[in-house]
């Protein structure tokens, strides 16, 4: 295992003013030994996407609970290629239908997380799937 923390962006893009799984998240990450920043409610894609460039992070990590998630994973996708951090691994969670999920995970979403899904699956699915950027 790397002595570097792997650095998670975690957050919550859109008008969704849901923010206790992601909070939840951002402090499981962390006790996982992750470094966790966390941008809180009603971020545009542009500004998760800079915040990413900012921040130099290995992955991002969002909460979409308001059903705006086929328009929002994509202009994050679309951000990311424009700002030159394409390669930078992009997750979700939320309450996402089946086929929507795997609709993302086309366009270039790693993984979609579903309600029920823990906390130890999401740092499992971090530690196999995600490394370091150079």
């Amino acid at each position: 295992m790397s002595e570097t923390k792997l650095r998670i962006l975690v957050a919550k893009p859109g008008l969704d003013g849901h923010d206790r799984g992601a909070k939840i998240i951002a402090r499981a990450l962390r006790d996982a030994g992750f470094e966790v920043i966390y941008t809180g409610l009603h971020q545009t894609p542009e500004m998760i996407a800079e915040a990413a460039v900012q921040e130099d992070v290995d992955a991002i990590g969002l909460s979409i609970l308001s059903g705006a998630h086929m328009t929002l994973f994509p202009k994050i996708l679309d951000q990311l290629g424009s700002k030159g951090c394409g390669d930078v691994p992009l997750f979700g969670g939320g309450i996402i239908p089946d086929d929507d999920i795997n609709e993302l995970k086309k366009l270039g979403v790693k993984e979609i997380f579903t309600p029920g899904a823990s906390t130890q699956d999401i740092v499992g699915w971090i530690n196999e799937n995600v490394s370091p950027r150079d």
